[in-house]
């Protein structure tokens, strides 16, 4: 493996200055090494990795350096756009590293959501015209390629390095972030789950809010029928929600979201307040970190979800900290939606916590013979 530090420390020594993304499994030793060691205006965790882009461009116009952009290889779609019509040789012209987590990698076990992204991972960028390298685990041949990185940055050339499952020696990070909150998410989904009607649909999203729900509807031998599992398309779990709300509008819709995804997609939730489906009930986690790939931090703590989802036309909006207040705040929902609710919550979750044991096409032809269909 290489170290955190050989990596971006080398990289920064050849002038890359700037880091931004979107956290990723495969890459949190080395997100949390910057965490620890660049200030606010040398790294910055990004909405999405399209933004991750566009920050990276405003750096390089600001200073004439190549900035670096990290995510998983399920953000490459959402980096498409920007790469396309911003950074692309074609259009303006500027230098980029892309540092993407390998997922789904043909031949290596993974999960669903990840098994086609792994298979287009290279082509995608190949059909972009951006070259690439896997990245070594040895630091003498990853320095040359890091070399080799630094002389197309130079040429206002893009180029990709790509990070395989064990590629990063582990690094914990040193700053404390503190614990604001005492309920833990999977307390709260219980609390939320046991609340709900008979009728009424779940749509969870990605990481672990759907896998502690999956996990909790098995332990109280309950069926998966009423729940929809976004296992991949993060941010987007409340417009499958509203898409069911809108159609079938007798149904309580709930959906099951999180801080980042929340954050990732935001203007969701405009389309969400201005169709005002009464049936919708949207209740976010925020446990202001990415748990799913290595607890690194959003802005969920340091932004006002309830004033943003009243200022999106949300027919009412609150906020919860404690079990206490999650279900008097549950007693009170119903008939004035969309409704959002916030529920503060703590970082992390069990480690023997599982996945879902039904595929996803399982998943769906449940839940859509529970809809009717």
């Amino acid at each position: 493996m290489i170290t955190p530090h050989f990596f971006i420390e080398r990289l920064r020594a050849g002038g890359v200055g700037f880091y931004a993304g979107v956290p990723d499994s495969l890459l949190k030793s080395v997100c949390a090494y910057m965490t620890d060691h660049l200030d606010d205006r040398q790294h910055i965790i990004a909405a999405n990795e399209g933004g991750a882009v566009a920050l990276a461009a405003g750096y390089h116009l600001a200073t004439n350096q190549p900035g670096c952009v990290y995510m998983q290889n399920s953000g490459e779609g959402n980096a498409l756009n920007p790469l396309v019509s911003l950074m692309d040789a074609e259009v303006y012209g500027m230098p980029l590293l892309l540092v993407i987590g390998w997922r789904g990698r043909p031949g290596e076990h993974d999960e669903p959501q990840h098994v086609k992204q792994g298979k287009i991972t290279t082509g995608l960028l190949n059909t972009l015209g951006i070259n690439y390298d896997v990245l070594s685990k040895e630091e003498e041949v990853a320095g040359r390629q890091i070399d080799k990185v630094l002389e197309c940055l130079k040429q206002n050339e893009m180029y990709a390095l790509i990070v395989e499952k064990d590629t990063f020696d582990s690094y914990t990070i040193q700053r404390q972030i503190p614990q604001h909150y005492e309920l833990g998410r999977e307390e709260a989904i219980r609390i939320v789950t046991d609340s709900i009607p008979d009728n009424a649909v779940i749509v969870s999203t990605t990481g672990m809010i759907s896998r502690e729900l999956f996990e909790y509807r098995t332990a109280m031998r309950q069926g998966h029928d009423h729940d929809f599992l976004t296992v991949g398309s993060m941010g987007h779990a409340s417009q499958i929600a509203l898409g069911i709300a809108l159609q079938q509008p007798e149904r309580p819709v709930y959906c099951f979201d999180g801080d980042g995804a929340a954050i990732m997609h935001m203007g969701n939730m405009a389309i969400v307040g201005t169709r005002a489906p009464r049936n919708f009930v949207h209740v976010v986690f925020n446990n202001g970190a990415h748990d799913s790939v290595g607890g690194q931090p959003t802005v969920g703590h340091e932004i006002d979800l309830v004033a943003i989802a009243h200022a999106m036309h949300y027919g009412c909006a609150s906020a919860v900290r404690t079990a206490e207040e999650l279900a008097i705040a549950l007693e009170n929902l119903g008939g004035n939606g969309p409704e959002l609710l916030e529920v503060r919550v703590r970082r992390g979750n069990r480690k023997d916590l599982g996945r879902p044991t039904t595929t996803p096409q399982q998943n769906k032809e449940a839940l859509m013979q529970f809809l009717g269909n």
